[in-house]
């Protein structure tokens, strides 16, 4: 997984290798393949079962406003970030 920060959003992008977006949800899970009898397997490497990824987004996340789109075997989601707040600048009189 690649996780990059833009001035407005923080973008992931995740290989999904094999699976159909529909398989995709919060996590995913990969079935084994349908094997025929008369195959013989020399290797296997890829994982099956249930899997899924977590981790803490920080607070400047807009949770309400998360894009996801999956192409090619790829998983990008896009999170929106919220503006900070720039500090009020308020002039002081000075007498003298």
């Amino acid at each position: 997984m690649d996780w990059r920060e833009t001035p407005d959003a923080h973008i992931f992008a995740v290989d999904l290798p094999g699976l159909k977006k529909e398989e995709v949800k919060i996590s995913g899970e990969r079935s084994r393949e349908q094997e025929d009898k008369n195959d013989k397997w020399h290797r296997v490497e890829r994982s099956t079962g249930k899997f899924f990824r977590r981790f803490r987004l920080p607070e400047n996340a807009k949770m309400d406003q998360i894009k996801a789109n999956m192409e090619n075997g790829v998983l990008k989601v896009v999170v929106l970030k919220k503006q900070a707040k720039k500090p009020e600048i308020k002039p002081i009189q000075i007498s003298g």
